[in-house]
């Protein structure tokens, strides 16, 4: 018989009283400060600790998202692109950019490169909360005492993963495989900080954007978007369905 292949540890559930020390370690100053009672309810029937494993996996996981969403507006927003083609079809980034703010950018993609940059992130979702790959590398559900914001190699670990060679997700080249506990711990810290501060920044952007002056800080800095930031979806892409119906619900 073949051996058992090891696994991590009985998994460890946070609690408040976790949340509240993390959040000393994060900043003294504000130290724990929650005006909403998300932390002490159970969702889905879920126990207090399962919540708070799901929380905490959204926040770091929006706080990744939108450190690349605020270098990203930065980006677009000042006029740099790829000095090539975007489609086969003669479509270029220039094109792209051309259309103005980082939102009516995206509404001037093709319909196919979006549902690709969407069928991308499902496949991301899904690698991510699929129990058996978590398996694989030793670990756990982060709503069963899991790692929150732990993405797991597309090599597999141990068992296997993806049958031919891949770059992984959250650490390509390896360059924090071999960090010390103590320096992974103080990154992360960094990591929600930085997520956090970005988080407000990219909706500034966006909220900018939408009603000019809406933020003092960034008025006459961000160009003007008078579609709909919250739909993936605009008017070029009418040819799939329910859409149309979705603009028409929209007042904008």
């Amino acid at each position: 018989m073949r051996a058992t292949p090891s696994r991590a540890g009985a998994p460890v559930m946070e609690s408040v009283a976790d949340l509240k020390d993390l959040a000393q370690k994060l900043n003294p100053t504000v130290g724990y400060y929650n005006p909403t009672s998300l932390a002490e309810m159970e969702f889905w029937g879920q126990s207090q600790e399962a919540t708070i494993g799901w929380l905490r996996q959204a926040e770091i996981k929006h706080g990744r998202v939108a450190m690349f969403a605020f270098v990203g507006y930065c980006v677009q927003a000042n006029g740099i692109y790829f000095p090539f083609d975007l489609t086969t079809s003669g479509i270029s980034y220039a094109d792209i950019s051309a259309a103005g703010a980082p939102q009516a950018q995206w509404d001037a993609l093709p319909t196919n490169s979006k549902l690709q940059i969407l069928l991308v992130i499902g496949f991301f979702e899904w690698w991510s909360e699929n129990s058996r790959v978590l398996a694989m590398n030793g670990e756990s559900h982060y709503m069963r005492g899991g790692k929150p914001g732990y993405f797991p190699p597309f090599s597999g670990g141990k068992e296997g993963g993806i049958p031919h060679p891949t770059l992984d997700l959250f650490d390509p080249f390896g360059l924090s495989a071999k960090a010390s506990p103590e320096k992974k711990a103080k990154g992360l810290l960094a990591e929600i900080n930085n997520g956090r501060l970005a988080q407000i920044g990219i909706m500034a952007f966006m909220a900018e954007a939408k009603v000019p002056g809406s933020v003092p800080a960034l008025k006459g800095l961000v160009t003007p978007y008078a579609g709909e930031c919250m739909s993936p979806f605009a008017a070029g892409d009418s040819v799939l369905t329910y859409v149309p119906e979705m603009l028409k619900l929209s007042p904008f």
